[in-house]
């Protein structure tokens, strides 16, 4: 049974881009790569080798490791078939929070490229705006 969707394409990759992130950040990396991950999928993250695999082996570890991480999205662009998502994680309560950014690539509604970019907060801030 084929389903028609309702929403505009850009919506609907918005929309996936983010719950892909939504459900690593809640430990749910399995459930979040069958739905949103296209076959040949890569990622330019320098820390793990640039396949599927690889990047969902260190989301799973992370889940494991830090099961108090909270990911709160501040909003999301969407550009014919490129998302950036601006988000703010905080690995326990109280912290300062990271800032986090990532870019998706899809093709066929699926995720075949994924960039991500952090930065932490320094110990003294001098803008009064803050990083969120």
């Amino acid at each position: 049974m084929h389903f028609k969707r309702m929403d505009k394409p850009g919506d609907y990759i918005k929309t996936s881009a983010t719950e892909f992130l939504k459900l690593t950040a809640a430990g749910l990396v399995a459930e979040a790569f069958d739905l949103y991950i296209a076959p040949g999928f890569r990622h330019h993250n320098v820390h793990f080798k640039g396949d599927a695999g690889s990047l969902k082996e260190a989301m799973e570890e992370s889940a494991r490791m830090l099961p108090g991480k909270e990911l709160e999205i501040r909003f999301a662009i969407h550009e014919d078939n490129r998302v950036a998502v601006y988000s703010k994680v905080s690995i326990s309560p109280g912290e300062p929070g990271i800032a986090l950014v990532h870019f998706f690539r899809f093709v066929d509604d699926k995720i075949v490229e994924l960039w991500d970019l952090t930065q932490a907060p320094p110990d003294e801030m001098v803008n009064e705006n803050g990083m969120f």
